[in-house]
């Protein structure tokens, strides 16, 4: 009988530590479900290619397995993202540049439909890389010992805590705050370097320097509101009550044409339509001609290189 007893209690104990490993690991589920490619191309013949395979390998456990917030995930939360590393020359033994694409998405309630919030090219990539090495980012130190080394895993944090405050924002009322002012930090403690650009406001006038000015400057505080006007309140409707959904994608379509009123050229214009424009599209074709009219004039101005598309496929 006591054999029995303390058998029930060890597969009792057995049970229970089960269920908080399982509670655990949904607990820290990690936030991206990211895809990563390196393209190599141009990279001439004296370059070993299985050396970007193994950066590529490396990349993807960087952005998928760590843990980038507080907060539980389950996964089917997991935000929908991908990064594509494209090299184009070799400056120097072991250090690149290259472009880097960002892409990431999030659902529209109720539907299979992915609604852009990222669709970005930063062309300002430069780092080093010695295969096997290991990728690391410590926010508290994060040029390391060696700038360029420190440099890729630098940038890739930056957007990753840029998409997070898309994504946040999307969902909340300045929901992404904390991610965009962990981006704002990075940049503040970015990698110095000779050959390292893209994080000072000298390095022109669409950087990862102005977009993370942008979303931290309190002048531009409408932009927030747009953000979430345009998916919770817009977006987020549509299967719902497109009539409405419209209603509110216009509404964040006016708030931005008010700050761009108030403060033209802002980086952030150019990063929230790049991606945007079949979506908008889409939504307005059946729109009153009196909104078709509003959608041409506000994108015309705000996302000028779709201009003649809106006007095209809207009149």
């Amino acid at each position: 009988m006591l054999f029995i007893i303390r058998k029930a209690a060890f597969l009792m104990q057995v049970f229970l530590c089960f269920i908080a490993v399982f509670f655990f690991s949904k607990l820290r589920a990690q936030e991206l479900n990211a895809k990563v490619n390196v393209v190599y191309a141009q990279i001439g013949s004296s370059v070993d290619k299985k050396v970007f395979q193994t950066l590529q390998t490396g990349l993807i456990s960087f952005l998928n397995k760590r843990k980038w917030t507080s907060d539980p995930f389950e996964i089917n939360e997991k935000i929908d993202c991908s990064f594509l590393l494209n090299l184009q020359s070799v400056v120097e033994p072991n250090v690149y540049k290259a472009t880097l694409t960002i892409q990431a998405a999030r659902p529209v309630f109720n539907s299979n439909y992915l609604s852009p919030l990222i669709n970005f090219v930063d062309n300002d990539i430069v780092f080093r890389y010695v295969e096997f090495q290991p990728l690391e980012f410590n926010e508290n130190r994060i040029a390391g010992t060696e700038s360029l080394s420190a440099n890729l895993t630098a940038i890739l944090a930056f957007y990753v805590d840029l998409l997070l405050g898309m994504d946040y924002d999307s969902y909340a009322p300045r929901g992404g705050d904390i991610y965009f002012q962990k981006a704002n930090q990075i940049v503040s403690a970015a990698p110095e370097g000779r050959t390292i650009t893209g994080w000072k406001p000298f390095d022109g006038q669409r950087n990862r320097y102005w977009i993370a000015e942008n979303l931290q400057n309190a002048r531009y505080a409408l932009a927030h509101d747009a953000i979430y006007t345009y998916y919770r309140k817009g977006m987020d409707k549509l299967i719902e009550d497109e009539l409405s959904a419209r209603e509110e994608v216009l509404s964040a379509l006016s708030m931005l044409n008010t700050l761009h009123a108030e403060t033209p050229n802002l980086m952030f214009m150019a990063f929230f339509f790049q991606g945007k424009s079949n979506e908008i599209i889409q939504l307005f074709r059946k729109a009153l001609p009196q909104e078709k009219a509003r959608v041409i004039d506000i994108c015309g101005r705000l996302d000028i290189a779709n201009a003649s598309k809106y006007a095209e496929d809207l009149k």
